[in-house]
């Protein structure tokens, strides 16, 4: 019985005690701090763990400590989509900080052809320490709290050297949007009395949960494309200070304990060199140490890999930088109950605490030897770079200069050197036109940066993977690119063209499907009233070719008369940055204006299923492509509610990947009675199966039957990963003539899948617009299994279903919303469905 009460009264200990939580119990022993620097609890109201701190709480911190501090400054380098401040500290000593300007100059430098001549034993290193890029993985933004107050207040000579000679870049929250959602349902939902039971509604959040950003995005895969601002604000710090590690502070599931990289050896990406996975490891032994001190469980060199470069721990890897990921099991919430015991949150806080200082001792002691690595990096890149056969990559679409531009944007933003042709250039028969394309000079300081971009890869020293397998930039823009020597003029300005409409007519005008921004033009026209006929057919006319997919905007019997449709044609040019063409007649080389092979357009009204069940990426990809990139409506209908709702509004409904029973038995009759009535229905990924099984398609599917022959227990995770197709490109073959492909000058697309379902042709030909070649893989890994499925199948089909048409795409064609290349498939899927 006394072991029982004494039990229950330690227990009971911990489950209050967090209650009494004290900053000491994070910080290291026997060091003094400044009384004037005032801790967190003194500024934000609760201690270091008590409480989730919200991100204005946070803000509210780091500014403080920024005005009473002489080794801080604070700047903001942005606002999230919802507005909140992208902050950076940078912290140093305080003499640093009156000469920071050289100091960040000196250090670049180190970098170009000139760093040959720096001494780097009298430069300081520069560490950037991210945390929480997971909005529910809070324990790095609030172990922020305690490292930042660490790196202010502590005193002594262990301290002052710290700072002399090393510049920190600490970025408290890389998900501000993401980390407040969490803070609210973890905070809302926090007992008096914690409570570690794991089923507790604290440890269940509703969807789509912190994780994400605004538009519910992963911004930890979004290193390298940088299309969301979070992501803009941290790759300008990047490249402004080229920093000699970054660290990047997440968590994993409750039952785990605590990782820090060097990863899986053999998942490394081919271009990282080496000695970056050597030091990696020199600095990992700072860690185990400080774990030890502390007693904390942990491991390494295991489950996580360092293979693609758009993950914040392996993107410094091809910048001469080193990335290290933490990982911490996660709490949750407050506390939690785990294999390892009881989790508390101030636990979880104070590994990453512990860690976030090993990184700067393991960054003060190496200090010579990583400078010396990121000048000896960027020095070899620049051999390698004159040994190449080709001295540039050319890459373009000269029926769209949009898209182009938008690639061109982000390797601008890579501080990556961009040249425009001198004229039009046709390699391997594709014409490259002058404004329509740009060149990237190989010779050039971030050599292996554009190597990393444009890597085309099928082979694999291993074939499991953390992340995806091939993210080749031009495939994912569907451009045209080669190798050349061919020569430029190089832009230090590139620009989005403005739109323009030639001139006012007095019969219709005309423009082309080609441009990535039609969709955004055509939803304007439409949803003014106007009316507009989309072309089948090519033809031409007044000495210009238009291809299929040409929108056509008579002027007679329109709400506008003709100087107001002109000049609202202007603004419609204008903001979708496309060419309108004035035309005098309807006569034409092919099908006249007036041929029935004009099909007439209606306005469009599109919902896009949410909530539970449903992939809030998917659907936050999807959400992104209408809000941003095409200014169109939709209405997120949850699947909660979507049973009381009614569809008769919704001209087009999109279902994105989706798992389990998201919808119920009300909700699918009244999707099926929907679609036979006349409207669209649209499913992507894993939502093709519940089409299938729900009658609202007719499809075959190819199925990978192999099973495990002398495959050991140790080897099952092996075999079964193998299996996986985590993320490649794929060759696809296209008949433009069906609507589906409209505004694609190619036969062929390069297509992103990540699933492995795989749907039988049809066997009429004409009904399989999209199909996989027989020799389809273009770069990434598949199995020889998978690749075998994958030959002849189709990743698009569509059926009438009653009035109605069903559509189903068995891969994402908004993937990361820099998959730029199909996101005209889901427009053209919306616009042009009853024309299928």
């Amino acid at each position: 019985m006394k072991k029982i009460t004494f039990l229950f009264i330690v227990f009971t200990q911990i489950l209050l005690g967090q209650n009494n939580i004290s900053l000491d119990y994070y910080l290291p022993q026997n060091i003094s701090f400044n009384q004037e620097i005032p801790t967190p609890k003194e500024i934000i109201g609760h201690e270091v763990g008590e409480w989730h701190v919200t991100h204005d709480k946070l803000v509210e911190y780091m500014k403080k400590i920024a005005e009473v501090s002489p080794r801080v400054s604070i700047e903001n380098r942005g606002e999230t989509y919802e507005g909140r401040p992208i902050i950076l500290l940078t912290i140093t000593a305080p003499e640093n900080h009156s000469n920071i300007t050289e100091i960040r100059k000196s250090h670049v430098q180190l970098t170009e052809n000139s760093g040959n001549s720096l001494n780097t034993e009298n430069m300081p290193i520069v560490v950037y320490q991210g945390f929480s890029i997971h909005g529910n993985e809070p324990s790095g933004s609030n172990a922020a709290l305690a490292t930042i107050y660490y790196l202010a207040a502590a005193e002594g000579n262990e301290i002052n050297d710290l700072l002399k000679n090393t510049v920190i870049l600490l970025d408290p929250s890389l998900n501000p949007d993401g980390l407040q959602r969490f803070a609210y349902w973890a905070n809302t939902n926090r007992s008096h009395v914690l409570n570690p039971d794991p089923n507790d509604r604290e440890y269940d959040e509703v969807w789509p949960g912190g994780r994400t950003n605004h538009y519910w995005f992963d911004l930890n895969r979004d290193w390298l494309p940088i299309q969301l601002p979070e992501s803009k604000a941290r790759i300008k710090t990047f490249h402004q200070w080229m920093p000699n590690i970054l660290t990047d502070h997440h968590e994993m599931g409750t039952n785990s304990t605590f990782f820090f990289q060097p990863g899986e050896p053999s998942r490394v990406n081919p271009l990282t060199p080496k000695m970056n996975q050597q030091l990696t490891k020199e600095i990992a032994k700072y860690h185990a140490k400080a774990l030890d001190k502390i007693g904390s469980l942990y491991y390494s060199e295991e489950d996580y890999d360092d293979f693609y470069y758009g993950k914040g721990s392996t993107f410094p890897d091809i910048n001469g930088s080193i990335g290290i990921l933490f990982e911490q099991g996660s709490s949750r919430g407050h506390i939690q109950e785990s294999e390892n015991g009881i989790l508390t949150f101030p636990f979880t806080i104070r590994n990453q605490f512990t860690t976030a200082l090993s990184t700067l001792e393991a960054a003060k002691n190496l200090r010579v030897d990583i400078l010396n690595y990121q000048r000896e990096f960027y020095t070899n890149a620049r051999k390698e770079a004159a040994k190449s056969k080709s001295s540039a990559y050319i890459f373009g679409d000269e029926k769209d200069a949009a898209k182009t531009y938008q690639l061109a944007k982000i390797l601008e933003s890579q501080k990556i050197e961009l040249y425009q042709a001198n004229e039009d250039i046709t390699i391997n028969e594709k014409t490259f036109k002058k404004g329509y394309s740009y060149l990237v000079p190989k010779n050039q300081k971030n050599h292996r940066l554009i190597e990393a971009m444009f890597d085309i890869r099928t082979e694999f020293e291993d074939s499991l993977f953390y992340d995806i397998s091939a993210w080749t930039f031009p495939y994912a823009f569907n451009l045209d690119f080669e190798e050349t020597k061919t020569a430029g003029n190089r832009t230090n300005n590139i620009t989005l063209r403005t739109g323009n409409v030639n001139e006012q007519s007095n019969y219709a005008y005309l423009f082309d499907w080609h441009e990535y921004y039609t969709p955004k033009a055509l939803n304007m026209i439409l949803n003014k009233g106007l009316r507009a006929k989309v072309g089948k057919t090519p033809f031409s006319l007044e000495g210009k070719d238009y291809d299929y997919g040409t929108i056509m905007i008579p002027v007679q019997n329109q709400k506008l008369n003709k100087s107001e449709l002109y000049e609202f044609l202007q603004k419609v040019a204008k903001e979708a940055h496309i060419e309108i063409t004035s035309v005098a007649t309807g006569l034409t080389k092919g099908i006249d204006l007036g041929s029935n092979d004009f099909e007439a357009l209606k306005k469009q009204k599109v919902a896009l299923i949410v909530g539970n069940g449903i992939t809030s990426y998917d659907a936050g990809e999807i959400w992104h492509l209408f809000d941003q990139r095409y200014n169109m409506q939709i209405t997120k209908l949850d699947t909660d509610n979507l049973g009381r709702t009614s569809l008769d509004k919704y001209t087009t409904i999109i279902l994105p990947n989706m798992w389990g029973s998201a919808l119920n038995g009300t909700a699918t009759q009244k999707i099926k009675d929907w679609v036979r009535n006349g409207g669209t229905l649209i499913g992507y990924r894993n939502a093709v199966n519940w089409l299938e099984r729900n009658d609202l398609l007719k499809v075959e599917f190819k199925k990978n039957e192999m099973t495990a022959k002398n495959i050991t227990f140790e080897q099952k995770q092996f075999f079964s990963g193998a299996q996986v197709t985590g993320g490649a490109i794929f060759k696809a073959n296209l008949d433009r003539s069906h609507p589906i492909n409209f505004g694609y000058k190619n036969e062929t697309l390069p297509v992103f899948r990540n699933t492995n379902i795989y749907m039988k042709p049809n066997e009429e030909s004409y009904n399989n617009p999209i199909q996989y070649d027989l020799n389809p893989l273009l770069s990434g890994y598949i199995s020889e299994e998978n690749l075998e499925l994958l030959k002849g199948a189709v990743p698009f089909k569509v059926q009438r279903n009653g009035s109605g048409r069903v559509i189903a795409f068995t891969d994402n064609t908004n993937f990361r919303a820099f998959w730029y290349g199909t996101n005209k498939l889901l427009m053209n899927a919306i616009f042009f469905s009853k024309v299928m």
